[in-house]
């Protein structure tokens, strides 16, 4: 999907939704908010749902209700989009914590009846320079990063985060490592 099929995809869910008479609130982090938030140009596979807002306005893991999940089954089937087009796999990140700056950096659109909080860049550069250590330099995630051109002092901070993640003795020196090469990438 380009940003104008993400785009398109998410007006024809929250269209479905307002028909319905639901509603949802979500938070989009990976390809899908790099492409519409124009961080970069690229296709992408899906739409990585990683929280819901709730009444309150806090995030809370996504627990999206069963009028949002037919609505996803029905604009993958009129787009012609993979079944999961729409997922809360990357909602597992809970378990291990979001990157601090999600919260502030959310760029909120309205499609319908669906609210959606695209990832900013800070959380962006977090989450893929996280991605990036198990991806790999060619990996989509590398590539990323280098597309966020994210400053050495943005990786830095990143990094703080992302070494949280996991606990494992040579972690966080290939943290650094990636962080080293994203930044002498640009």
């Amino acid at each position: 999907m380009t940003s104008a099929s993400v785009e398109d995809a998410l007006a024809a869910l929250g269209d479905l939704l307002s028909a319905d008479g639901a509603q949802a609130s979500v938070v989009v982090v990976g390809g899908a908010a790099l492409i519409v938030l124009g961080y970069v140009d690229r296709v992408t596979q899906d739409v990585d749902v990683i929280a819901s807002r709730s009444d309150g306005g806090t995030l809370v893991p996504p627990d999206l209700s069963d009028a949002v999940w037919r609505a996803a089954r029905t604009v993958a089937r009129d787009f012609e989009l993979p079944s999961d087009w729409f997922n809360t796999e990357v909602a597992a990140q809970w378990r291990g914590g979001l990157p601090p700056s999600l919260i502030g950096s959310l760029v909120w659109r309205r499609y319908g009846s669906l609210d959606v909080g695209f990832a900013g860049r800070e959380a962006l550069v977090a989450l893929k320079l996280f991605a990036a250590v198990d991806g790999g330099p060619g990996g989509v995630h590398f590539q990323d990063l280098l597309r966020l051109a994210a400053t050495t002092e943005e990786l830095a901070e990143a990094a703080v985060w992302v070494k949280t993640q996991d606990a494992s003795p040579d972690f966080a020196g290939m943290v650094d490592e990636v962080a080293r090469r994203a930044a002498g990438g640009r």
